[in-house]
């Protein structure tokens, strides 16, 4: 990818940062796209002289989308909400994006979901599905990359449980036998980075990208439990009682997000996945250890005073 030209759209975004990142170390030339470019300043001190562009970009406006996409030899599409108008973003933008791409000759990487389904009773699910097709009809050879539930320091996944379990005594888990297989962001960064090296053997593919573990929802916060030190009581909700805390106005949940929980986010049987890439997967345990320490009594003093003991 060496002084390759690749427009991230959405670069400034919790995955956008690790495909960053990936690109120039690799010399390629990054144009991080955004609706609001500051946001994405942070990846400054990542690059060499010259080596990144910001550009103000909005999936809902096709023209900013042209602008970004003008130039480019490859764009990957980071982005992705759980509200708001989820046809314009996950539907309408992608093909813009994919019209983009193909008119400049640039190859394709878009990021979307697994549990991507046309037949979904959640929006967002059929929204993404409806964006895959978009995608198809406007790039034939984009790759598709459907990530399961992505965790890493700044995830609002694993840090929302962490948190909800080194502040609380007892723990409500809710759908506790939904099962999630966990990818590392840097993985799926890696997946990008594969898809963008070799669009000749990967493009028109779809891969679905899980790590290597299969954890029920109430496994998962066992597993990250013991993980920050904490021993609560952790409370397995029953569904009727999981759809009146989704139904209350200020839930952290949407009920969207509750329809999105009944049903397992694991990759399918048979599906293509990070191994196709030629990426390795990479447990929870081996990169946890790194953020989830803010979760630990005392922090690293205290992980170092429960070592001696």
């Amino acid at each position: 990818m060496k002084d390759k030209l690749v427009t991230l759209i959405g670069g400034g975004g919790f995955i956008g940062r690790y495909v960053a990142q990936a690109l120039l170390s690799t010399g390629a030339r990054v144009r991080v796209a955004e609706r609001d470019p500051r946001k994405a300043f942070f990846l400054r001190p990542l690059s060499a002289l010259g080596q990144t562009q910001f550009v103000a970009a909005d999936v809902t406006r096709p023209d900013t989308i042209a602008r970004a996409v003008h130039g480019a030899d490859a764009v990957v599409n980071l982005v992705g909400a759980f509200d708001g108008n989820l046809e314009r973003i996950h539907v309408e933008g992608p093909r813009a994006i994919a019209e983009a791409a193909a008119a400049g000759g640039a190859s394709l990487v878009h990021v979307s979901a697994v549990g991507a389904d046309a037949a979904s009773p959640a929006r967002y699910a059929r929204t993404k599905a409806a964006g895959e097709e978009a995608v198809r009809g406007a790039h034939a050879g984009a790759t598709i990359l459907r990530p399961t539930t992505v965790f890493g320091r700044e995830d609002q996944f694993i840090n929302r449980f962490a948190g909800m379990i080194a502040a609380l005594p007892v723990v409500p888990v809710l759908k506790p036998d939904t099962r999630f297989q966990p990818v590392f962001v840097g993985d799926v960064a890696q997946a990008v980075m594969a898809a963008l090296g070799d669009p000749a053997a990967f493009g028109g593919r779809t891969f679905e990208l899980g790590g290597p573990e299969v954890l029920t929802m109430l496994a998962l916060h066992e597993r990250i439990a013991a993980l920050i030190g904490r021993k609560p009581r952790l409370l397995p909700l029953p569904d009727v009682l999981g759809g009146v805390v989704a139904a209350l106005p200020f839930s952290p949940l949407s009920g969207d997000q509750w329809k999105l929980l009944q049903r397992d986010a694991v990759v399918a049987n048979g599906a293509e996945g990070l191994d196709a890439l030629g990426v390795a997967r990479t447990p929870l345990e081996a990169v946890a250890d790194k953020w989830l320490v803010r979760y630990v009594r005392a922090g690293r003093f205290g992980q170092q005073a429960s070592a001696r003991a």
